[in-house]
């Protein structure tokens, strides 16, 4: 037993990891989500379904090839304790194994086939100071480990640092995410079929932007989305 092992078991000892979502003691092969949780999965299986809600929620706004979301998001449920562990407990660890499962689960059902990029949903400098990361590009880059496809958290960026989207009708968030969002001038994504990865979907308003802002600057570009989680 080498010295890590050895000092990682006695962390264990006395202060034993809890499944993430309902807190019981992971027993030993488990890892952030004890087995009960995992199959309680609120799953959405839109990979297997191209006209499915997240889909739907697009259609008639933007241009995009494929739409999915991983799991049903509600209040109170699995998905909001998933999410509020990444994005305000700060647990970065958690955020790449959850997108390196995620990515694990739907991988054969050909979702990532021809992806070039996988970029993240990016937060104003300011936001990204303050919190110290982007929820987003964590589990992008849990993707990335299982699929070999490689993230751009540079090329789109947010320009400007509007308001937070929370308790604003589907109207109120589409005029305050509208042009947030810029393209650096090096033409990376054309000719590319890019990935946008969020954390949750809710109105759609924040990917919509993002979009538009791509098609305008980039020649070419195509643009498939996937989110963690989809508001219910």
């Amino acid at each position: 037993m080498n010295i890590k092992t050895l000092i990682r078991s006695l962390v264990s000892l006395f202060y034993p990891e809890q499944c993430v979502v309902c807190k019981n003691i992971l027993i030993e092969g488990e890892e952030f989500l004890c087995l009960h949780c995992l199959l309680d999965f609120p799953k959405t299986n839109h990979h297997l379904c191209p006209n499915n809600v997240a889909s739907k929620n697009l259609t008639g706004k933007v241009i995009f090839e494929n739409a999915s979301a991983y799991l049903f998001y509600s209040k109170g449920g699995m998905s909001q304790a998933i999410v509020a562990e990444i994005k305000y407990k700060g647990n970065r660890r958690f955020g790449r194994w959850i997108g390196s499962y995620l990515a694990s689960d739907i991988k054969d059902s050909g979702f990532f086939n021809g992806i070039d990029l996988l970029v993240p949903i990016p937060l104003h400098m300011k936001k990204l100071r303050k919190r110290g990361f982007n929820q987003s590009e964590i589990i992008s880059k849990g993707i990335s480990d299982v699929t070999g496809i490689p993230v751009d958290n540079t090329s789109l960026y947010r320009s400007i640092a509007n308001p937070t989207q929370t308790k604003k009708g589907s109207f109120e968030r589409w005029l305050n995410t509208k042009n947030i969002f810029e393209v650096k001038e090096n033409p990376v994504f054309e000719g590319k079929h890019i990935l946008l990865f969020d954390d949750v979907l809710t109105t759609g308003s924040t990917i919509e932007a993002a979009i538009n802002t791509i098609n305008k600057k980039c020649k070419n570009a195509r643009i498939s989305i996937l989110t963690l989680a989809l508001s219910c």
